[in-house]
């Protein structure tokens, strides 16, 4: 499993985001909502958790 930031534009990360729950080698286990980064009304940020695809999902 990864853990990852990403950080851009609204638009930019809901690209992104996107574009990750099409990958067919990928499931996206979580996706945060999006958090405006300080100093700036432009940046944003978001937390994705990926795993790959083909992995089973531990229980909690």
């Amino acid at each position: 499993m990864l853990k990852i930031r990403l950080m851009g534009t609204k638009n930019d990360i809901k690209w992104f985001g996107k574009l990750l729950k099409r990958q067919s080698r990928l499931t996206v286990t979580e996706f945060s909502e999006l958090y405006r980064n300080k100093g700036t009304n432009r940046y944003y940020r978001a937390y994705v958790e990926v795993q790959k695809a083909n992995m089973k999902q531990k229980s909690k």
